[in-house]
């Protein structure tokens, strides 16, 4: 009888640690890492009245801050809040914006690195280009959505997840 509980309580341990019951830690913290990068860039925007966007591939994303002098998105460099980002491996992510399906690149090497065209831009205004990013493991059922509306409010809904 001992035997038949520790041998479930390992099994239980086991299950819990491949992620086996309930959402994926990794999703949920990609996703949750993004929305607060977002709102924070959605109140610098405001405050420092500059324009900020993001340019997505399956694999990462990259943040941008237009220059009005050379009339161009440039990479922000500098600061290491706004680097390039790359997801764990095997994640993914799809964009839609306008309820369209967005091709993205499997990933920046690709990518036009002179004239880049970000896709969803935080403006200093106080708009955010609608989108909705949907984060999920390759060949793994159940995804995170982050949503972001014109007024900059971003919501985070878990789908796919245990039956849900």
């Amino acid at each position: 009888m001992v035997v038949v509980a520790i041998i479930g309580i390992i099994a239980g341990a086991v299950v819990l640690a491949m992620g086996g019951l309930g959402n994926d830690r990794e999703i949920n913290e990609e996703t949750s890492r993004l929305r607060g990068l977002l709102s924070l860039l959605h109140e610098e925007s405001l405050m420092q009245s500059r324009d900020y966007a993001l340019l997505f591939t399956t694999t990462g994303y990259r943040f941008y801050i237009y220059d009005y002098t050379k009339l161009l998105w440039v990479e922000a460099a500098d600061d290491k809040l706004l680097r390039g980002y790359d997801l764990h491996p095997q994640l993914t992510m799809a964009l839609l914006l306008d309820g369209r399906e967005v091709e993205l690149k499997r990933d920046f090497k690709k990518v036009d690195i002179e004239k880049p065209e970000p896709q969803v831009m935080l403006l200093s205004s106080g708009e955010v280009t609608p989108f909705k990013l949907e984060v999920s493991r390759e060949g793994r059922p159940g995804r995170f959505e982050l949503v972001g509306d014109l007024d900059g409010t971003l919501k985070v809904t878990e789908l796919g997840f245990d039956g849900r």
